[in-house]
């Protein structure tokens, strides 16, 4: 029997919801990676029908149930897009080594930046698991992503324009890391200039209930929606503190447009929460408070 998941804390879900994505560095264990690794050179991923619930979509026994009920992996997946959730699809990537494009001559080059399938944005989101099954080094150009990106609405593959944007990260990670991420965050896959293939597992799940507190809240307390000092302060703040977590920019935000970012963050956290008077820093109350607003 699957021991219980280990749900998400509400810093982490800040984090989430600020960045677009959870990093968990060796979290799979190594009989899972091996297994999975030889599965994957013989080609022996499952085919899985779109709409599947999880639950039935690896066979009991099978290494990628393994993988999805490690209470870790369990626990993120239900804090993210709850019990229940549907498969939409998983998918293999594999970046060949140089010699292989030589061989075929065919110019290696990385893959554009872009965002997976996001058609119709709103508060509701797919997870999407990224398991790097084994070491991953700077050489083999493992995934790039830049955090903070899933909230600002595009399309898709228009950033493909976009290149070492400001702040931006490369995976490197040791074997098992899985990465737990928003649909809409921006991400592409490097090129691996190594000698050795590099793999990388996605899977794509939809939620199936309100994305309303599914992890575990018993550390969110009242502190957390009271508003604090800004701007003039004798101490500084406390950068844990889940304010700082929300409003905390990104390298790349610009100093006008990507306060934008700090208000869809807190848009986003509003529809986690489920309280639609929710503020970090004042950066919403100071724009809806409008006296005799819908009066006649």
């Amino acid at each position: 029997m699957a021991e219980p998941p280990i749900l998400l804390t509400t810093r982490q879900m800040a984090e989430f919801a600020a960045r677009g994505f959870l990093r968990f560095d060796g979290l799979v264990p190594d009989s899972i990676n091996q297994r999975f690794l030889g599965e994957a050179r013989e080609n022996e991923i499952p085919v899985v029908a779109a709409g599947t619930p999880l639950d039935a979509a690896y066979a009991p026994g099978s290494t990628l149930r393994a993988l999805v009920e490690l209470p870790l992996v369990r626990g993120a997946i239900e804090s993210l897009v709850g019990p229940g959730c549907r498969f939409d699809h998983h998918f293999l990537h594999l970046a060949h080594v140089p010699e292989t494009f030589e061989k075929h001559g065919v110019r290696q080059s990385s893959q554009p930046i872009h965002q997976d399938s996001t058609i119709d944005p709103g508060p509701g989101f797919d997870a999407q698991l990224f398991y790097f099954p084994h070491e991953v080094t700077r050489e083999m150009g493992g995934t790039r992503l830049l955090p903070g990106s899933h909230l600002r609405i595009v399309s898709e593959a228009a950033v493909s324009r976009y290149q070492n944007l400001r702040g931006q990260q490369h995976v490197v990670c040791p074997a098992g890391t899985l990465l737990a991420a928003h649909h809409g965050l921006w991400h592409a896959g490097g090129r691996n200039r190594s000698d050795r293939p590099r793999y990388m597992f996605k899977i794509r799940l939809n939620p199936t209930v309100l994305q309303q507190r599914l992890w575990n809240t018993a550390d969110l307390g009242p502190d957390d929606a009271a508003q604090r000092p800004i701007f003039w302060l004798r101490e500084p703040q406390d950068p844990d503190h889940l304010h700082s977590i929300l409003c905390r920019p990104e390298p790349w935000y610009e100093q006008d447009t990507g306060r934008l970012e700090i208000l869809n963050r807190i848009r986003f956290w509003r529809c986690l929460l489920g309280d639609p008077d929710f503020d970090a820093d004042y950066w919403l109350s100071r724009i809806e408070n409008r006296p005799g607003a819908g009066s006649d």
